[in-house]
């Protein structure tokens, strides 16, 4: 843990000394703090609570309109836990933007980019214990079109720690004011050490998502309200022991928001899905998702958000109570020329 904090400190120093020679210096703090409580016992899931708050302070150097380099730290303070191996990440990345190309490498906030895949590709547990994409990213967006791929490297191989990674793909098309076009996916690699072992076999699995659907906000007297429905299709190929299995379904969803009062319901019927970073409720072969909620604090940089979530899967339901708040605070500290 000293190790990670003197590594740190270097990374802070070498941000500010390079800040002489930048035309603009900003700064950003990240707040995350989240309270989830899951009942899952009546599905055989696993219930658990997590609990805690996140803090991610970021110094960028500007280099000009297009370059940017930012070094910083996410720390984690998991309420009740004693384990303080993985508590602080360190950020650290390049940017390029540019006519609406964005090209990033290093350690990069994930909430920024990530964070809108569906539950069934990608479980929001992962935004509790991984802050950071640590890869690549390219994106492209304008007016009606958006795309972005990128990759997160998870575990550098060695003797005894696997080699993984995921590639992720996604992207959305306005066709008209109301109608658009939503794609996902998701490719997770899981190989091997470099000491094998016996039932040591690699994985590949991944998931692909598309949806059509109608953005009715400004239609009707709602605040919002959109729907949604396409399909999910998962491979999955453990190496020597099954080959490629290809589990898909349907997937449609209703958001409904009024008063800062919101209603999710997610509706999924098919094969039950194996996709490792994905909902444990997609598993189920019918399964609906009814989420309640309020959003008390609203603002430019703070948002807080309650929602009570029903979970109806086999015969039986489960119910789960989350709060969310994400506040970020910024500003540019200084304007410099070349000495």
């Amino acid at each position: 843990m000293l190790l990670k904090i003197k590594k740190l400190c270097l990374f802070f120093f070498l941000i500010t000394s390079a800040s002489t020679y930048a035309q603009q210096v900003d700064w950003k703090v990240g707040f995350h703090g989240f309270a989830d409580n899951r009942e899952y016992s009546k599905s055989n899931r696993y219930p658990q609570t997590i609990f805690g708050a996140r803090i991610s302070p970021e110094v960028g150097v500007v280099i000009d309109s297009i370059h940017r380099i930012v070094g910083g730290a996410s720390y984690l303070q998991e309420f009740g836990s004693r384990n303080f191996e993985n508590s602080l990440r360190a950020t650290l990345y390049y940017q390029y933007k540019n006519k609406g190309l964005e090209f990033n490498i290093g350690a990069f906030p994930r909430h920024t980019y990530v964070e809108d895949f569906p539950l069934a590709i990608l479980s929001d547990t992962i935004n509790y214990y991984q802050p950071n994409v640590e890869g690549m990213l390219f994106r492209y967006q304008n007016k009606r079109f958006f795309q972005q791929l990128w990759i997160d490297w998870n575990s550098r191989q060695t003797v005894t720690e696997r080699e993984q990674f995921k590639v992720g793909l996604s992207g959305n098309f306005n066709i008209t004011p109301i109608l658009y076009f939503k794609h996902y996916a998701i490719l997770w690699h899981n190989a091997k050490a470099m000491e094998e072992f016996e039932g040591d076999n690699i994985r590949d699995n991944g998931a692909v998502s598309a949806h059509l659907g109608l953005n009715l906000s400004k239609r009707v007297w709602l605040d919002s309200l959109t729907v949604q429905a396409g399909g999910i299709l998962n491979f999955d190929r453990l190496r020597y022991v099954y080959d490629w299995r290809f589990p898909r379904g349907v997937l449609a969803e209703v958001y409904a928001e009024k008063f800062k009062v919101f209603v999710r319901n997610t509706f999924y019927k098919g094969q039950s899905l194996a996709i490792p970073y994905g909902d444990v409720f997609y598993t189920s072969k019918q399964y609906n998702r009814l989420d309640l909620g309020w959003i008390p604090f609203r603002y430019k940089n703070l948002e807080g958000r309650f929602t009570v979530a029903f979970h109806f899967s086999e015969g039986v339901v489960d119910n789960q109570q989350q709060f969310i708040l994400r506040y970020t605070i910024g500003n540019k500290l200084s304007k410099k020329t070349k000495t």
